[in-house]
């Protein structure tokens, strides 16, 4: 009795190492095809990360299964790409419809942060507040659950990087400050 415990004790050892292991960044994770998915470029318990090529791909850390001495979910490479694209698309339209001239933009810490005072289709943003503007990108917005247009960056970030504008001027992107000059304005 004594040693068919000791067995299946020397057994579940001999296992935990490699399933704890299993999902350590730069695993290899293969689809239910047998094809290659991607490799593990993060995993903290409950998420892990797989670099799909195309994608960092957030996959719930329950899905992924031993199957024949491989990490394999449940999905092909193109499916989860597909859906990968299908929620950067829907992210980048919500964005779009949020990022307009005149919307208010708050903090990625909750704080209000001014609204967008210009913007244009090279991607420049300048948001204005009580104490001036400051420069960003398209790509330094999010939107949140609620629909609210999200800076990524703290107030004090923003704070530190806001310019103060003399009263009564016009504020313009690079762009659009370029074009005004082409145009003689």
């Amino acid at each position: 009795m004594n040693f068919a415990k000791l067995t299946l004790l020397a057994a579940a050892v001999a296992v935990t190492p490699f399933a704890a292991n299993a999902q350590d960044v730069g695993t290899t994770v293969f689809g239910n095809d047998d094809a290659l998915i991607g490799t593990v470029s993060a995993n903290d318990g409950g998420v892990v990360t797989v670099d799909t090529g195309r994608h960092s791909a957030p996959l719930p850390a329950n899905v992924l299964a031993e199957r024949e001495g491989k990490w394999t979910v449940n999905a092909t490479q193109a499916q989860i790409n597909g859906m990968m694209d299908a929620q950067v698309a829907a992210a980048n339209a919500a964005l779009d419809a949020a990022l307009v001239q005149g919307a208010a933009v708050v903090s990625a810490d909750g704080q209000p942060a001014g609204s967008v005072a210009a913007l244009d289709d090279e991607g420049s943003v300048i948001v204005q507040n009580d104490a001036g503007i400051v420069s960003l990108t398209r790509d330094g917005f999010t939107v949140d659950t609620a629909g609210a247009l999200v800076a990524l960056y703290s107030a004090d970030q923003l704070s530190t990087n806001t310019v103060e504008v003399p009263a009564g001027a016009e504020i313009l992107t690079p762009a659009q400050a370029t074009a005004k000059q082409a145009a003689g304005e």
